[in-house]
């Protein structure tokens, strides 16, 4: 019998309506190609512990100074997490407790800053995030933001630009990292310009902690201050987020975390996490997450064959951000076409995009779920030419679909654990 979920008979008998919403997802998940970036699948290991007892307990705190009693269990699973995320990425201090990414991004902002006080960060029309100073934002609202983007003739984050803002502005905290940006983040440029300026630097690695896990890509950790993270993404573990600092901003991280903007952690999370990191310490994921670069470059490059430009001409990491201007096809309509051809992937703003945020210019697609299921260069090279066929001619949405329902046959053995 496939794998839902504890006790799933009996969520079926109580509450039939949400027991079918499980199954219908997981069908969603199942009868798909998955390209959404920010997206993976978990192991039933990390699953098993989201869905455990853990969820029970009220810890806030930390391990050995909780506000509770009872917590001698949950402070182990605490404790585990902690000490693997700090050998995983080789940090001085980790936070586990964070909600989120965007959760522990404010936490981060708490620790080195005051509303009113000046950062520098990625604008996100050009590929940052909403807390890195969108208007719309707690971060726009809270700060003052100065914005860096891409150069429009290379589309790369221009450096000197950066070193220029930050001397003019002094921030008291430069961010950088992406949520759209698909070339490496030179870290080590980034903390030269954070001490010529005499700021903090924070790493937003949320898309590419799972890659550094993996050794695939340099890591954030030799160069930044803090650096902040999701655990779902390429981590493959549930959702949730992590804060890795220096030893000198371990209180003010702790602190700023809890008690300022989280009361009780969730224990059954934080379990989760600890399995994810375990998982993530095996030689088999540094091989996954090195497959993950390899297909995003194979994805990009089918795409670019078939007139579908990548944006900075293509990728190092696991995503990659297409611009469709030159079919004359918005990224909503192409997002509406590849979901017809069970193929699910997102709208995203380019550069200096001429479209609204709902409409866009763009596209962006991702490797980690479709390298979960143990996908190689073949068969992206084959989905990318799907996804150019839909998208150039709607009318080809079912023939393509019957050809991503036989790439599933062969591999979707991984979600059949579930």
């Amino acid at each position: 019998m496939a794998y839902y979920g504890p006790d799933f008979g009996l969520l079926e008998q109580q509450d039939p309506e949400i027991a079918q919403v499980l199954l219908d997802e997981l069908d969603r998940q199942r009868d798909g190609i998955q390209l959404i970036a920010s997206e993976n699948f978990t192991s039933p290991a990390v699953l098993a512990a989201l869905g455990s007892t853990l969820t029970n307990k009220y810890a806030e705190g930390y391990p050995g100074r909780r506000y509770y009693g009872g917590c001698e269990v949950v402070d182990r699973a605490e404790r585990l997490a902690v000490a693997r995320a700090e050998a995983l990425f080789g940090a001085e201090h980790a936070n586990v407790q964070p909600h989120s990414g965007a959760s522990a991004n404010l936490a981060a902002y708490a620790a080195l800053m005051q509303p009113g006080d000046t950062m520098l960060a990625m604008a996100l029309p050009h590929g940052g995030h909403l807390t890195h100073g969108s208007k719309v934002n707690f971060s726009g609202r809270w700060f003052d933001v100065v914005s860096y983007g891409v150069r429009r003739d290379t589309e790369l984050i221009d450096y000197d630009e950066v070193m220029a803002l930050a001397i003019r502005h002094r921030p008291k905290l430069i961010v950088c990292g992406a949520t759209a940006y698909p070339r490496l983040v030179d870290y080590a440029a980034f903390r030269a310009i954070a001490d010529e300026a005499g700021a903090w630097l924070l790493a937003d690695a949320a898309h590419t902690i799972g890659l550094m896990a993996g050794r695939a890509i340099p890591s954030a950790v030799p160069y930044a201050d803090i650096v902040t993270f999701t655990t779902h993404k390429a981590l493959r573990g549930p959702r949730g987020g992590g804060i890795l600092c220096t030893r000198e901003l371990a209180g003010r991280v702790d602190r700023a975390v809890y008690p300022f903007v989280q009361g009780g952690p969730m224990m059954h999370a934080i379990a989760a996490k600890a399995v994810a990191f375990a998982e993530a310490a095996r030689p088999e994921f540094a091989e996954y997450a090195r497959n993950v670069v390899v297909n995003a470059r194979v994805l990009c490059d089918a795409l670019a064959d078939e007139g579908m430009r990548p944006v900075s001409g293509g990728t190092d990491t696991h995503l990659a951000l297409i611009d469709l201007r030159g079919l004359g096809v918005s990224g909503a309509e192409a997002e509406r076409r590849c979901a017809v051809a069970g193929i699910t992937l997102n709208r995203n703003a380019i550069p200096y995009d001429p479209e609204p945020p709902a409409v866009t210019s763009g596209v962006r697609v991702g490797t980690p779920c479709v390298t979960t299921q143990g996908m190689g260069p073949q068969e992206l090279k084959e989905i990318g030419a799907l996804v150019a066929q839909v998208v150039k001619n709607p009318d080809s949405a079912q023939a393509a679909r019957e050809r991503v329902e036989q790439l599933l046959v062969i591999h979707r053995p991984y979600l059949s654990e579930y």
